[in-house]
């Protein structure tokens, strides 16, 4: 594809990008695709010979689009926010024509210099402890995901605890690793992967409020230790999957401190709404955390994937991660004077993604991202009260941000079949959990276009559907 090409039919891709921004909100948002339905209609065989773009660009019409969950439609309320926008979008179509591959700061540092910028940025944006910024002993990094950032945590936890023996001869069973029964699964993911093994993964209690019981952790720690087991890591989450409950960090950072086990907070999804002064109650504590990590790609309005991960002490990942073939030798990295993100993080290669968060900081300001987080705020409340006033249905919990957990009173059969009513209908998308052993329905708040008529709008398809199930 020629340069001219690639003009021509890159204005045929942006407009179709436009296009659909613009009617996404007409399409069903949960893809009505069977199992194996787009299989069944792709060739068997790849073409031997180039095709025409005309031909690509129809197919992504008539094959494509009808097996896509519209995650960007202003009536996405499952899961959590995955919310993209135009500037994110551009930066990472500059990302890929770029070409970067930002393994070393040698191989563009740009790419290296950027990402280190905006993770300072993001320290004071959100009122973060200052050391996790670069020009102390700690710093940021981008990560893929929340998941892969809970792993770099425990990992350098692990060899941290073991004064980096682990790394050279592997666990003995002995190291232990904490985390809430509400905690995200990645954690799980992590211990097995760190060679922990996940029965030495303790899943501690929750309160009423389904928040980490402090009193409970030290318990087991203080069980563990006298078991002549090592604890090393402790995950404490702000804003938990299921609910969006905050863990008590203080008490729990407090813990860690003196038993000195490494603490990690997640705050994937409800770290963003730290942004805002009057919201940043859920940083209380950080300030005691080893390990930090927020998803810009879940509410801060840049597309998958981009986790910024902040430690206080980078020495220890970097020793945790580093392996140097003599291949990847160069004199920037030997001077000390430059940072290696390769060292950060699994991979090796790594993109350009400071790109795309850059261009969304430049363009919302960080007043214009406040705005949408407190208008997202706003309609949770809203919509709580809706359903505090309603006789049908009741809250789970009282909703701390953008989260809205709730069920209707005729018990579990009834909120499932609700449910798929209103999904299969094709209007609106939420999923749902278990909180205290009772179906609960989740409604998320947090697509970048959604605003108070489509929340209204689901609210009434909500309680009209209800009513029409309660009758049958």
């Amino acid at each position: 594809m020629t340069p001219e090409e690639f003009r021509l039919r890159g204005h045929t891709v942006i407009d179709w990008i436009a296009d659909y921004q613009e009617r996404v909100e007409t399409l069903p948002v949960l893809s009505r695709s069977k199992p194996g339905e787009l299989r069944a209609a792709l060739p068997e065989e790849p073409p031997e010979t180039g095709e025409d773009f005309e031909a690509v660009m129809r197919d992504l019409d008539e094959l494509i689009l009808p097996g896509i969950t519209h995650w960007q439609s202003p009536n996405f309320f499952a899961y959590f926010p995955a919310n993209a926008s135009g500037p994110s979008i551009l930066g990472e179509l500059l990302s890929a024509g770029l070409g970067v591959q930002g393994m070393l700061w040698a191989t563009s540092p740009a790419c290296t210099e950027l990402e280190t910028h905006v993770l300072d940025w993001l320290v004071g944006m959100l009122g973060l402890p200052e050391k996790f910024r670069s020009d102390g002993e700690g710093g940021g990094v981008i990560q893929d995901t929340a998941s892969s950032a809970a792993l770099c945590a425990l990992l350098a936890a692990r060899e941290r605890a073991t004064d980096f023996l682990s790394d050279e001869k592997g666990c003995d069973g002995r190291l232990v690793a904490y985390a809430s029964t509400q905690t995200h699964s990645s954690v799980e993911k992590a211990v097995r992967i760190a060679g922990l093994g996940s029965s030495n993964l303790r899943l501690i209690e929750v309160d009423d409020n389904y928040s980490m019981r402090p009193d409970l952790l030290a318990k087991q720690i203080r069980q563990d230790r006298e078991a002549g087991l090592v604890p090393c890591f402790v995950c404490a989450t702000v804003g938990t999957t299921s609910s969006l409950a905050v863990d008590p960090v203080p008490e729990i950072g407090r813990i860690c401190r003196d038993e000195g086990i490494w603490l990690h907070v997640d705050a994937a999804m409800a770290g963003t709404a730290a942004l805002c002064p009057e919201l940043r109650q859920i940083n209380d504590g950080v300030e005691l955390a080893d390990s930090y990590c927020f998803n810009p790609h879940k509410w801060m309005f840049t597309n998958f994937d981009c986790d910024c991960f902040y430690v206080a002490d980078r020495a220890a990942l970097i020793r945790t991660l580093t392996v140097l073939p003599e291949y990847l030798r160069n004199r920037p990295t030997e001077s000390g004077a430059v940072i290696d993100y390769r060292d950060w993080h699994i991979p090796l290669g790594r993109r350009f993604r400071a790109l795309k968060l850059w261009m969304v900081i430049r363009h919302y300001g960080v007043e214009g991202l406040r705005h949408h987080v407190r208008a997202h705020v706003a309609l949770a409340r809203e919509l709580a009260g809706w359903i505090t006033g309603s006789e049908d249905f009741e809250l789970a919990i009282e909703p701390l941000l953008n989260l809205v957990c709730f069920r209707h009173r005729g018990g579990d059969d009834l909120n499932m079949r609700l449910m798929e009513e209103l999904n299969d209908g094709g209007k609106i998308y939420l999923t749902h959990t278990k909180l205290g052993g009772r179906i609960t329905l989740r409604f998320s708040i947090g697509q970048t276009n959604t605003e108070r008529r489509h929340v209204e709008d689901a609210w009434r398809l909500i309680t009209e559907t209800a009513d029409g199930l309660a009758g049958d």
